[in-house]
């Protein structure tokens, strides 16, 4: 439950701390000290949408945080812990608005995006404004208060994926039962393009292979020529020949006398030269050996490169683009053409997921119907208790021409008011006094099945008056009783109720006006409901009036 809020320049709200306990809390004030200050500022703990305005004047910076007991809530503790934001059976939501509209969220003091705030406030605190009734005039919103109080939120879920994935699955057979010619052109073209490719069977490498293959033997009998006369030059010629003059030239040298150390190194030199032009002259001879004419191969090899060419031309790409090329048309051809085998998977699929879908849905129907029973007798006992005793209220579950994602039906709220009238939707109900009554008999009765430990009453007892009134306030106190409520209220039959009371007013401090609220106790209690039930001027008999209302609750 909530145990404190402390709030700092937020709207007329300098600075506010508060001790909460639980049961039913009253907050009540004049009209315009700002009752639902708390209550918004709650609003915004909890992830609500905010601007610059709320910032005091003046200041940089509102800062908000409500800290809640969540011992005896383990599903809060679990998604604490399953984020790392855990802190020994607290949950401190902080919001702090900046006065450029920036704003900044925290869960336990570590910093966490809205969309967190938002998710954890929804498990502390459920909001009920007095224009509830303006949202549970749209069927979807009474769908979702129905599955709610049915505690289906799981299974609708359920209904909603399976829904998603049946769609999903139609849809993809529909394509593939109703391919267009445009489709069935492009596959006989790809598989005339994976025909030619795979006729063609180039492989990896092969293309540089034959022309390095087809380079050399067109340059065989030049290679031959030229190999013949380097070796020539080198040794083999009898008109003369670089081994021949270089015996010459070492006889000559050899003869010359005296030696000196550079004439042993140039005959040194020569020496050498002598053997590597003999070696290299050899090993040219050897090649010349090995080179042999292969019409027959060459002929093959540039056949087999033409016929490349070709394929690569036809198809306008680069010959080493013709592997790549065959992949992406067998793959595109094999996505395009999955042939009757896959289409009959598809169909078997789309067949399974559609008898899920609708076990489930008609499950979710069986349940509605017990649910909706047990909530249109409850709602109906409470707003024959609020002024309206010859009312009945019905829940139609209309059925759907076809499955959707909320399953066979559509729900919509009946109502007829008054004996002999037909029943019919709640949103046609012309009087607003009657919507609000309505409004809060729902609102209460699916209060006391709410598993959300706090729940916030934002003046919903507008338009309700007398005798309605204390029936209202006995309401959200046996509300109160089974865990926490907040009520801002105008009336004394309701702040009666509350197990502790609260009164906000404003006062102008330094040429600024503040809003203040103080905890009532006993005799500033008793004046605060003479007040709502007589205004400014308390006399004694608002006040004995008040001490009585008082009395009453507690003998209760």
């Amino acid at each position: 439950m909530l145990t404190s809020i402390a709030i700092s320049n937020f709207a007329i709200v300098e600075s506010l701390e508060l001790e909460l306990k639980s049961g039913m809390t009253a907050i009540s004030g004049e009209t315009g000290a700002g009752k639902s200050i708390m209550v918004d500022a709650l609003s915004l703990c909890l992830g609500g949408r905010t601007d610059a305005g709320v910032v005091r004047h003046g200041e940089k910076k509102a800062d908000i945080s409500a800290t809640f007991d969540i011992s005896t809530y383990p599903a809060v503790q679990n998604w604490l812990e399953e984020r790392d934001l855990e802190n020994d059976h607290l949950c401190i939501l902080r919001r702090v608005i900046s006065k450029e509209g920036r704003s900044k969220a925290y869960i336990n003091n570590r910093p966490c995006t809205l969309a967190d705030l938002k998710e954890a406030g929804s498990f502390l605190v459920d909001i009920h404004g007095q224009h509830e009734h303006q949202s549970l005039m749209k069927r979807s919103a009474q769908r979702q208060q129905l599955d709610e109080y049915g505690q289906l939120t799981e299974l609708t879920r359920q209904v909603r994926e399976e829904y998603n994935n049946w769609r999903k699955l139609k849809d993809e057979l529909h394509a593939k039962q109703n391919r267009s010619a445009e489709l069935d052109a492009r596959i006989q073209l790809l598989s005339y393009q994976a025909d030619e490719l795979a006729q063609l069977d180039l492989k990896a490498s092969e293309l540089e292979e034959l022309e390095n293959e087809q380079a050399f033997l067109s340059n065989i009998a030049d290679a031959q020529l030229k190999a013949y006369a380097s070796a020539g030059i080198l040794r083999d010629s009898d008109e003369g020949n670089i081994c021949s003059l270089l015996h010459k030239a070492i006889q000559q040298a050899t003869a010359i006398h005296p030696a000196t150390k550079e004439l042993d190194n140039a005959l040194e030199m020569m020496n050498q030269a002598l053997i590597q032009v003999e070696e290299a002259a050899t090993s040219l001879s050897h090649y010349q050996d090995t080179l042999e004419q292969d019409p027959g191969r060459l002929q093959d090899v540039e056949q087999r490169l033409s016929d490349i060419y070709d394929t690569a031309r036809k198809h306008k790409v680069l010959p080493e683009g013709l592997l790549p090329l065959r992949e992406t048309v067998e793959q595109e051809l094999a996505e395009l053409s999955g042939g009757e085998e896959s289409l009959d998977v598809l169909k078997l699929n789309e067949e399974k997921a559609y008898q899920q879908l609708t076990s489930s849905a008609t499950l979710l129907t069986e349940k509605r119907t017990q649910a909706k029973e047990e909530l249109a007798q409850r709602v109906e006992e409470q707003i024959h208790g609020l002024g309206m005793p010859y009312a009945r209220f019905y829940i139609h579950c209309d059925p759907l021409d076809q499955i959707s994602a909320h399953g066979y039906e559509d729900i919509e709220y009946m109502i007829a008011s008054n004996p002999g009238q037909p029943a019919q939707p709640l949103r046609k109900v012309a009087s607003g006094g009657e919507l609000s009554r309505i409004s809060l008999g729902i609102q209460v009765v699916t209060a006391h099945t709410s598993v959300i430990p706090t729940l916030v009453f934002d003046e919903v007892d507008v338009g309700i008056s007398g005798g309605t009134a204390e029936v209202v306030g006995r309401m959200l106190r046996s509300v109160g009783n089974r865990g926490q409520v907040f009520c801002v209220t105008h009336l004394a039959q309701v702040a009666a109720q509350g197990h502790q009371h609260f009164r906000v007013s404003k006062e102008v401090f330094n040429e600024a006006t503040v809003s203040k609220v103080e905890s009532l106790v006993k005799t500033n209690r008793t004046q605060e409901i003479a007040r709502l039930l007589g205004g400014i001027e308390l006399t004694e008999q608002t006040l004995a009036h008040a001490q009585e209302m008082l009395g009453n609750v507690q003998l209760q």
